[in-house]
């Protein structure tokens, strides 16, 4: 999944390139690279598909030369993770009805490649031989308030001692039932990735999101076909905005995680970001090759190689410069970030946003 516009990483990532076509962590690839990479050690490259806006289609074949465009699957106007796993599942179906699939946000960081290979593998053969939807859960480090929470059977001798009955999921809790969370050990963080069968994910969309299902099954005999993109385009937008989480996951009774740890972070905002950087001796995080600084600690810096920046008395704050557009805001105050983009788009020129 590829299509989101990444707000919280403004000024970086803008709707002509959002952050997952961008090197955010200065690793020489971008997140959809280092996510298509990955992902070509489960499955042949062939067998990789990109749900994407038709905006990013030169960004694609840019950074994924291998990927065909059959392989990329354009939506027309943006309307969250269910329809676009809908529209994904009738495209597949066409192929291949007894395919096995995994589902993978494009911008995700993933530092334990080894461990997320062998647990996909692991769930992938579950799913294989069960009627299950298996959502990769993270086990928690720390009780963060920024995640959803998986709350999973750990009293049920029958089954796998890795692959988990889901009992709860919950949204992003307050800080003191998140430290309840962690003490119980029967909670994981919601990663957003999946595993299942094609049958059972597209026998859940009749059950629970009947709708969807209906609009793209009048599409049958269109997918993969000339007329697709006609068919889609007059559809789409009658879709109803619903996650895959709230629509079937919470609703559907065969759910179930595997925690797992694999290094990961969402990398939603620009203090993740921060965590995963090196510091300096005063916890500076700098990606900039000209970057002095001066009675200054716990910033990240994301600047231009070629601009000489200069902070003096500067303490835990976001400085990023992007093209035309420089963003000095407090770390602790960055979800005000996505409120400002909105800002920007009512009253400046769409070359800012």
């Amino acid at each position: 999944m590829a299509g989101g516009i990444g707000s919280r990483f403004w000024p970086m990532s803008k709707t002509a390139r959002p952050k997952q076509f961008i090197d955010i962590l200065g690793t020489g690839e971008t997140l959809i690279q280092q996510t298509y990479n990955r992902l070509k050690k489960i499955s042949p490259k062939e067998n990789i598909f990109i749900v994407t806006n038709e905006l990013y289609k030169e960004l694609i074949a840019e950074q994924l030369p291998e990927i065909s465009n059959e392989q990329v699957i354009y939506e027309p106007v943006m309307r969250n993770t269910a329809p676009c796993i809908a529209y994904a599942n009738y495209k597949i179906a066409a192929k291949n009805p007894n395919a096995n699939i995994v589902v993978a946000p494009a911008d995700h960081l993933i530092l334990k490649e080894d461990e997320f290979v062998r647990i996909i593998n692991l769930a992938l053969a579950h799913t294989a031989n069960t009627d299950s939807l298996v959502t990769l859960g993270i086990t928690p480090t720390r009780p963060d308030t920024g995640y959803g929470y998986i709350q999973f059977d750990s009293n049920d001798d029958e089954l796998d001692t890795v692959v988990k009955k889901v009992k709860t999921f919950t949204e992003k809790p307050d800080l003191e039932l998140a430290k309840n969370f962690i003490s119980s050990g029967e909670f994981c963080w919601n990663s957003g990735m999946f595993i299942w069968s094609l049958k059972s994910i597209q026998k859940a969309f009749k059950e629970q999101l009947p709708t969807i299902d209906e609009i793209f099954k009048e599409g049958i005999g269109i997918y993969n076909t000339t007329k697709e993109k006609s068919f889609i385009e007059a559809i789409y937008s009658t879709c109803k905005n619903i996650s895959i989480d709230y629509g079937i996951m919470e609703k559907a009774k065969n759910t179930y995680v595997i925690s797992a740890d694999i290094g990961w972070s969402d990398l939603g905002t620009w203090g993740s970001v921060y965590t995963h950087l090196p510091h300096d001796e005063n916890a500076n995080a700098v990606l900039g090759k000209n970057v002095m600084l001066y009675d200054s600690s716990e910033n990240i810096v994301n600047v231009p190689k070629n601009k000489l920046v200069v902070l003096q008395g500067l303490k835990d704050y976001i400085v990023v410069e992007s093209d035309d557009i420089l963003l000095v805001c407090k770390k602790q105050e960055e979800q005000k970030i996505k409120q400002i983009v909105t800002d920007i788009k009512l009253s400046k020129n769409k070359k800012f946003y």
